[in-house]
């Protein structure tokens, strides 16, 4: 299925209503539950994945929160709402011409080597905004289509983003997206701000694939950009990779799916009944102090009226 950005922009003032519209959760909770994906690091840089529950305390505007959801150990019902749902947003853009064929290599070789995910959101972008979305049953064809595209006209990265966000507000379990851009954005109605508020409202993990596109390395537009994809991958508790060739791709799909594989989700439901929309931040704090977390920093809390059965966000 594709869509334009003018007919998918159409829709964007839906988002808020699609990022309330959850599917309703199998734990039996009041309130809306918050997950939070955490993942951990030693001081040396490798990856933490013996920790238990009681190791953890999480805090919403520095008050202690109850954990009620806590993976990897959790239930088979748990399991499946933690189910991977991956993006994959792909710049076809004419400032990517330089870098399309690596940038290609990047796509096909990181499904190549993930686990296949019950949901592939699949989104090429340039001007206009392309949408594929491919259960785990039906994720053939995928490669092909990816080596045909071929690069040219303006860029709606933020455009692309706020439409990948509106369609995966319904989905649930672990939403990750992975990002293959230069960063530049030319022709985008979407401001930044309201991509980070879009953002906050969703529970996705941004991992930008970032090349250096036709810019020069230390332009005005090339560090705006960079600090850009920085801001999403901050946010959401991601990370941002820089790859100039393609030897260090491997290394770094192999980070993404070591980080997948280990990382810890903690779910609660917040003390504070408003729903006034306002943001709310997260701290994650661990019994050992010398471990470095990565997690999102915070989400906005629901708005309006309560739905009739409590759902999840």
């Amino acid at each position: 299925m594709t869509r334009s950005v003018n007919g998918a922009l159409a829709g964007l003032g839906l988002l808020a209503a699609h990022a309330a519209a959850q599917k309703p959760p199998v734990f039996p909770v009041d309130l809306d539950l918050v997950n939070v994906t955490v993942t951990v690091r030693d001081a040396r840089g490798g990856l933490v994945s013996d920790l238990a529950e009681q190791d953890f305390t999480i805090l919403e505007d520095g008050r202690p929160q109850r954990v009620r959801v806590f993976a990897p150990a959790a239930t088979k019902e748990e399991r499946a709402e933690l189910t991977l749902t991956l993006g994959m947003l792909f710049d076809t853009s004419q400032s990517m011409r330089a870098d399309l064929r690596l940038s290609q290599q990047s796509a096909t070789r990181f499904l190549e080597s993930i686990p296949r995910a019950r949901d592939l959101v699949l989104v090429f972008f340039d001007r206009d905004i392309r949408i594929s979305r491919y259960s785990s049953e039906n994720q053939q064809g995928i490669f092909a289509r990816i080596l045909e595209t071929q690069g040219a006209g303006e860029t709606a990265l933020r455009d692309a983003i706020a439409v990948y966000l509106s369609r995966v507000a319904e989905s649930a379990g672990r939403k990750v997206l992975v990002l293959f851009t230069d960063g530049d954005d030319t022709t985008s109605q979407v401001p930044p701000q309201e991509v980070q508020r879009l953002l906050r409202s969703s529970e996705v993990t941004v991992y930008p694939v970032a090349f250096a596109g036709e810019r020069r390395a230390n332009s005005t537009e090339s560090l705006r950009a960079r600090s850009f994809l920085h801001g999403l991958a901050e946010s959401t508790g991601g990370q941002v990779f820089q790859p100039t060739a393609s030897r260090e791709l491997a290394k770094i799909y192999q980070t993404i799916l070591d980080e997948l594989g280990s990382q810890y989700v903690l779910g609660y439901t917040s003390d504070n009944t408003r729903r006034d929309g306002r943001f709310r931040r997260i701290t994650v704090e661990l019994k050992r102090p010398e471990l470095k977390l990565r997690y999102r920093r915070g989400y906005d809390a629901p708005k309006g009226e309560p739905p009739r059965q409590a759902h999840k966000r």
